[in-house]
């Protein structure tokens, strides 16, 4: 059986030192970017890969990183997550690296959770979701020093100008606003149905159809429902009792526009729907969503806590420009 390759044949290779070829796993930042190519290049040509477990006595690392496991919910929501978890789990395999997932019902459980696992060197970082105004979550784990980082924004705590948290969030207002545009198509009359004021991921999706609705000079109805089927149903059932002018419903999540869709149907209306999340009912169903890419999201995740090619968390300076990012969703017409 032929010997693995090792950090010294990748050396000798690239023609650099072992300590570069540990900087180019470990911290690549801070490596020329001809020197990091090169050792790059000598990684794939000897197909090296470092020994986890090893790696892990050595550095006194558990090359783990932390994720809470949401409730059962059912039905439309979760589907995103779901493929979230699902994608930085593979993506964090091939970095060397596993996904410690927890159960949690509430945030109190999630800090005590993240608190026995840091404690207990458990994981090297952990990943937040469904962040919330003010999530105490956030400056909780600050005080503890819980290296982690945040599918979506610590809404409230920072922003892209002056960050203070790592984050990788979907640029929801970019989403509302492209399904608007198309909306505006079928007229001027695009109503949005979203969730009641206060949620930072809702109202960044009603910007995003107010600013669409703004420069196209038109105007439609604002419509509020909680997340569910039947409310989205009712709010849609009344506007249509009520005479509002109805071209184009643009919906905050997929949950909301089965609502509208049934609402339309029942209605015998053709009112064109589109729901954001692009989960496999909108495809059944046929209406319109916003895809938002949640595969993209862990890669961009890994590589803010990793670095583009590393294989262990390292602390990473937080500045505007590099401390978050924004992927942008895709509009899927049907």
């Amino acid at each position: 059986m032929p010997k693995a390759p090792t950090v010294e044949d990748v050396a000798a290779l690239a023609g650099v030192s072992r300590q570069t070829v540990s900087n180019v796993l470990n911290t690549p930042e801070i490596v020329r970017e001809s020197t990091r190519e090169r050792v790059l290049s000598a990684i794939d040509e000897l197909g090296y890969r470092r020994h986890a477990a090893a790696r892990r006595l050595r550095l006194r690392r558990s090359s783990a990183i932390g994720i809470r496991l949401d409730p059962y919910v059912g039905g439309v929501s979760g589907v995103v997550l779901d493929r979230f978890v699902h994608a930085v789990t593979e993506r964090a395999s091939e970095r060397g690296m596993r996904m410690l997932v927890y159960a949690a019902r509430t945030p109190e459980e999630e800090l005590a959770r993240l608190s026995e696992l840091w404690e207990g060197s458990e994981i090297d970082a952990a990943i937040l979701t469904g962040t919330v105004q003010d999530d105490p979550r956030v400056r909780r784990l600050d005080d503890q020093g819980v290296p982690f980082i945040s599918f979506g924004r610590p809404w409230g705590e920072d922003d892209i100008a002056d960050p203070v948290h790592l984050w990788v969030d979907v640029d929801g207002a970019a989403g509302t606003k492209a399904a608007t545009e198309h909306a505006l198509t079928f007229g001027p009359g695009v109503a949005f149905l979203g969730w009641p004021a206060g949620s930072g991921t809702g109202d960044d999706r009603e910007r995003g159809w107010r600013e669409a609705m703004h420069a196209a000079g038109a105007s439609g109805a604002r419509l509020v429902a909680e997340e569910s089927v039947q409310a989205a149903l009712g709010q849609i059932d009344a506007a249509l009792h009520d005479g509002q002018r109805l071209d184009a419903i643009v919906c905050a999540s997929d949950s909301l526009a089965v609502g509208a869709q049934i609402a339309v149907s029942r209605a015998g209306r053709r009112i064109p729907v589109i729901g954001f999340d692009n989960t496999p009912t909108a495809e059944a169903l046929g209406f319109s969503s916003i895809e938002q890419h949640p595969e993209d999201v862990a890669a961009a995740i890994l590589d803010l806590l990793m670095g583009p090619t590393g294989d262990v968390v390292v602390p990473r300076q937080v500045r505007p420009g590099a401390a978050h990012a924004l992927i942008v969703p895709e509009l899927v017409v049907r």
